[in-house]
């Protein structure tokens, strides 16, 4: 490896990374919308679900994972939340037998409850499969959540509660994602 360039490309992801997190600082206030919002689905026995592909999919069931479990340790009210990621046959039944873009739609179909809340993940904003969810859910009269990035896409116009990663790296909109993911944990771990 040159180790002028190596050094100038964890240099410039570190540099591009302090940037993104400075335009997080000023979206504070959106994700103390969306901590409200998880709230008031807890408190009313609401299930949250989540979506995402790639890279987001993960970041998906790891806030099913944290949501579920350390946000609620000791605690008498607990989350339901649920990763639409996490059910690899029935996504590859619906892929395999009508289209990859009905994944997630057709599980809130089976699922989907008055005042349950819909989470998108999409760094790009325009995965299909989370705008037709998101779609269906907003139709269902349901809270709508975006994490996004990459100027938006149309999630960050879909979605009711939108928070836009600033950077144009899919890698450094994952990392904040899962930043924001983890930021959520923690409000309700210290609650």
């Amino acid at each position: 490896m040159d180790e002028k360039r190596l050094a100038k490309d964890i240099d410039g992801y570190i540099d591009r990374s302090a940037a993104a997190m400075s335009s997080l600082r000023k979206q504070s206030g959106v994700i103390a919308s969306i901590a409200r919002a998880l709230d008031g689905a807890r408190e009313a026995g609401a299930t949250v679900y989540v979506m995402g592909n790639g890279g987001s999919a993960s970041t998906a069931s790891h806030m099913a994972n944290d949501l579920n479990k350390a946000a609620c340790m000791n605690k008498k009210k607990k989350f339901r939340v649920v990763s639409l990621t996490d059910n690899i046959p029935i996504i590859m039944a619906w892929a395999n037998d009508d289209s990859y873009d009905v994944v997630f739609v057709e599980q809130l179909k089976n699922f989907l409850s008055k005042g349950d809340v819909v989470i998108g993940i999409s760094g790009s904003g325009n995965s299909a499969n989370v705008l037709k969810a998101v779609e269906y859910a907003n139709a269902n009269g349901n809270l709508t959540i975006g994490l996004t990035g990459i100027g938006g896409g149309k999630l960050s116009s879909i979605a009711a509660l939108t928070l836009v990663i600033a950077d144009d790296s899919m890698q450094r909109v994952e990392d904040f994602h899962l930043m924001v993911m983890h930021i959520l944990t923690h409000i309700f771990m210290q609650q």
